[in-house]
Formats: C-alpha cells, structure tokens, sequence
C-alpha cells in the first residue's frame, strides 16, 4: 500500500477519516518515478509524515514517498475501533459481515506486540478480548 492512499481512506463502516496507520514492515523501490511526469500531490494528509497538509513547515518529501510500499500493518478507525489489516501491500477494507474472523484473530495473534490493546481487546469487528491477559 502506497503512504499516499492515507489521502483518500476512510472508515468503509462509519466513513471516518483520516485513518491511524501503524506500519509493520516497509519496502523501498529506489529506483521508482513518478510516471505520469508530475508529482501525486495529496490533498490533505501527508501518510508518509502522518500530518496535514497545512500544517507541513516544508514541502512534502513525495520523492521519497513514492519509494515506499507498506507491506505489512494495519489501519485504525479511531472512531468506530474497527481495524484493517494491510497484507502483502494491499489494505483488506471489507465491511464486517464480509470479513473472516480466523484469519482476523490470526492478523491479531501475530502482531499483538505492535497493535495498541484497544484493538486486541475492544477492537471490531473481532478482538482477542479473551486471549490477553
């Protein structure tokens, strides 16, 4: 996932927005450019600095975004405390009915030591209220 999709995201449940990212693991592609020749401005939230666009006291570092892929992590609706994995570089935004309770817990299991305990033990639409002590 691209640091600049924090731009455009929001809630799919509630529709909040900006969304608390919370990076895993990071791939860099040095040798990346924009294609489209101009820069992809963000409008109004820089992911890579995890700041508003106008509260930026210098240009946005997009060169360096634009190398950058999230592999692994997870987004927060700080909200509504739903929580969206992004696996393999792709952020998993289904709605609840549609979401998989295994391999959410699983996601949880995995990364307890780096997702904040109000998700593990409050988290929606599946926590692992009853695996932390």
């Amino acid at each position: 996932m691209k640091y600049r999709l924090l731009d455009i995201l929001a809630c799919p449940m509630c529709r909040h927005f900006p969304l608390r990212l919370i990076v895993f693991q990071e791939s860099t592609y040095p040798k990346r450019e924009y294609v489209w020749g101009k820069k992809p401005a963000c409008e109004l939230l820089c992911g890579l600095l995890n700041k508003k666009i106008e509260e930026l006291e210098e240009e946005a570092p997009c060169e360096e975004c634009i190398k950058r892929e999230i592999v692994e992590g997870i987004l927060i609706c700080e909200a509504c405390n739903r929580w969206y994995p992004i696996k393999e570089e792709i952020p998993i935004m289904l709605p609840d009915d549609l979401r998989n309770k295994e391999e959410d817990r699983a996601f949880l299991r995995k990364h307890r030591n780096r997702i904040p305990k109000e998700v593990l033990l409050q988290g929606k639409p599946f926590n692992i209220a009853d695996e932390v002590t």
